[in-house]
């Protein structure tokens, strides 16, 4: 099951924006998208095999797997490849698998309002807005998860071109606003690699410090 065009996943937006239930004229469901479609969108892979959407609050959630279900979606338990993450939910039809995440503050993965600034707009239905998250935030979700493929794509990123100061910064203000100071681990445990790999990571040498420093912590804690 894989899509290897943006225009399904163009279609299915379409389809599921048909099936949302009638809101205030101005206000539409807003999705950011932060997976293999971002990078399928600009060429850079052949195909993806789910797609990876953000909503900012529990109710557009619920709204949004409401939908998906009324549209025939099945719930299905997150793999294991999401423990880092904490994915919210996973949602397959025959032809689609979309993994649905909610912006939370209690140690999820979330869409903070600098994400939002640097997303682009993709697509504007009558009552969807579906925006692409950068490329640094791509980059930077996928070094959080351990799927199949998410190291090749860090590295297509990379090879793109990407603002490491944007990750590092973005990596910092998601542990702050999760208090999980443990991110900075998992992150540098890719990272790492990465640069094996042969790619240049100009940052990896501060992410390798902050771990330094949350190990020594918490060394701290242990011994007190």
């Amino acid at each position: 099951m894989m899509i290897e065009s943006v225009e399904e996943i163009r279609r299915l937006f379409k389809e599921i924006d048909g099936s949302l239930p009638v809101t205030h004229e101005n206000e539409k469901l807003e999705i950011f998208v932060i997976g293999g479609t971002v990078l399928l969108e600009q060429g850079l892979k052949p195909a993806t095999k789910d797609i990876d959407l953000v909503v900012r609050n529990i109710h557009d959630f619920k709204l949004f797997e409401n939908t998906l279900n009324i549209l025939d979606f099945k719930s299905t338990k997150p793999g294991a490849e999401y423990v880092h993450a904490s994915i919210s939910q996973v949602l397959e039809r025959e032809d689609f698998r979309i993994d649905l995440f909610q912006r939370s503050v209690c140690g999820k993965f979330s869409v903070t309002d600098s994400m939002v600034e640097r997303g682009r707009e993709y697509l504007i239905l009558k009552r969807l807005a579906v925006y692409l998250c950068s490329n640094e935030d791509v980059f930077l979700f996928k070094t959080m998860t351990e799927r199949s493929g998410d190291i090749e794509d860090c590295i297509s990123l990379a090879k793109r071109g990407i603002e490491w100061e944007i990750i590092l910064y973005e990596l910092k203000n998601q542990i702050k606003l999760s208090g999980q100071n443990i991110w900075i681990t998992w992150v540098g445990e890719r990272l790492d690699i990465l640069a094996d790999e042969g790619l240049y990571i100009p940052i990896l040498g501060e992410v390798e410090r902050l771990s330094e420093e949350y190990y020594e912590n918490e060394l701290r804690k242990y011994e007190s």
